[in-house]
């Protein structure tokens, strides 16, 4: 395995890519690989990449790879008592 990342690298040294070429073909093939491999589950992928979840979200949104989106909770509705407001009577001097 050895031989084949030094035949990589030579290969990106001498076509001219800069480090930071280099390293987004590398992150964005690994991320590919590994939705590919989990199904598209990004939490597997996460795993078997040793990254956080949020961290692939950033760089699939960041390396525009697309995926299953992650759901989003429903906003929290407001907290209703369930009781009408009640409005205060005042008497009337007799």
């Amino acid at each position: 395995m050895k031989e084949s990342f030094d035949a990589l690298i030579d290969h990106l040294v001498t076509g001219g890519f800069f480090l930071e070429e280099a390293v987004e073909i590398l992150e964005k093939g690994m991320i590919a690989r590994a939705l590919a491999k989990t199904n598209q589950n990004q939490s597997e992928a996460s795993k078997l990449l040793g990254i956080h979840r949020n961290t692939l979200q950033r760089k699939m949104t960041q390396f525009q790879i697309d995926g299953k989106h992650p759901r989003r909770k429903p906003a929290a509705k407001a907290a209703t008592s369930g009781r009408k407001a009640r409005t205060r009577r005042t008497r009337k001097a007799s």
